[in-house]
């Protein structure tokens, strides 16, 4: 009788995982998702790239038709949106969509004479930086390390 209990123990106690193979399958399953995160998120910076130039695109054109019909520049982009004095307004707002860059910070706007700089202060949202973090100005053409 004591040898069928030993046997009838020993078969299930085998049954299940140890707490050590658990946790190296969760080292292992953490040290990969580590490393697809880190591509994913370099994606997802340089779709926010593209989306910044798209969305200063569409800015751009907004303060040409803005120029077009008032012989100037707004003052500052919400002008855009709601009518200041132009005399020749139209009969909506020139921009619809929001006037924050992918990062969710305001775009830059200068106007120097009778042209304009639109930018983006990149993923950090400081003047200047490098990488993801580089200023993108509306004409200039994309960095290599952002494509």
């Amino acid at each position: 009788m004591k040898l069928k209990n030993f046997v009838k123990n020993s078969a299930h106690s085998k049954k299940g995982f140890t707490l050590v193979e658990i946790m190296i399958v969760l080292a292992i399953l953490g040290s990969i998702f580590a490393l697809l995160a880190g591509r994913f998120a370099g994606a997802r910076d340089k779709a926010k790239v593209k989306e910044a130039n798209i969305q200063m695109g569409q800015i751009s054109n907004s303060l040409a038709n803005y120029n077009l019909d008032c012989n100037k520049y707004p003052s500052t982009l919400d002008g855009l949106k709601k009518a200041d004095d132009c005399k020749n307004w139209g009969p909506n707002a020139y921009y619809q969509g929001k006037l924050e860059d992918p990062w969710g910070k305001p775009f830059g706007y200068e106007i120097s004479g009778s042209e304009f700089v639109l930018k983006s202060f990149g993923k950090d949202g400081k003047e200047g930086g490098s990488g993801f973090d580089k200023d993108i100005v509306w004409g200039e053409e994309e960095s290599e390390e952002a494509k």
